[in-house]
């Protein structure tokens, strides 16, 4: 049985479930819509980035909805459990988030692109919730995997925090953290394309309505 807390808080890392050193269930090989590996190494003209933006099996539609997107994958990532299942994130106890990773071809779609896609599928600032979906498990996080993206990612909040001002909402709570420092954890088979497979299945996905220029997301001097 898991200890659910009744308001949403980050536990520390001393609070924080252990886990284990290997993962309890195998990923699919491939995925089911777009046919590639799910798992890396991924070929080297290719790059990844994180995403978090509220319940994964809609964040993940969303992506590999995109032209240039290669791969996607869900996972958790950005506490402190190794192999964390299910239940345990949402306990509340491993300090993950649910995220999507995206493997793209940068020569077909850029990491800008991508984080306007990102602002505008959720409310980044309602801190630990999306909606109606509430729990440290679906606050928003970018986790970047080169100094570009970091770059990229902070001046992208940055700017949008400054169009969501304009239209009336709160301060962003996205956290952008290099991926080196919180290691992603894959999801249960189960949840990987879980909207391919259950088309009418549940997707808590929704944005604000205010647009993200393209030009927002680029870091300074480009």
């Amino acid at each position: 049985m898991f200890s659910y807390r009744r308001t949403p808080e980050l536990p520390t890392r001393e609070e924080a479930l252990t886990g284990r050193a290997e993962p309890l269930f195998a990923l699919p090989e491939k995925h089911t819509v777009l046919g590639n590996p799910l798992a890396g190494p991924y070929p080297a003209h290719l790059e990844v980035a994180d995403f978090g933006l509220g319940c994964f099996w809609g964040a993940e539609r969303k992506f590999w909805q995109t032209p240039g997107v290669w791969t996607t994958l869900a996972g958790y990532q950005g506490g402190f459990t190794e192999n964390p299942t299910y239940e345990e994130v949402c306990s509340g106890l491993t300090g993950h988030t649910e995220v999507v990773r995206v493997v793209f071809d940068p020569a077909q779609v850029s990491y800008a692109a991508l984080l306007k896609l990102f602002w505008e599928s959720h409310d980044p600032t309602q801190g630990f919730r999306q909606g109606n979906d509430v729990g440290t498990q679906y606050r928003s996080a970018l986790y970047t995997h080169s100094p570009a993206q970091q770059a990229t990612a902070e001046a992208s909040r940055t700017a949008y925090q400054q169009v969501l001002g304009s239209s009336g909402y709160g301060q962003i709570t996205t956290a952008v953290l290099p991926a080196a420092e919180r290691p992603f954890w894959p999801a249960e088979a189960y949840h990987q394309q879980y909207l391919d497979k259950n088309p009418g299945g549940y997707c808590g996905i929704g944005g604000t309505g205010v647009a993200c220029p393209i030009g927002v997301a680029a870091a300074p001097g480009e």
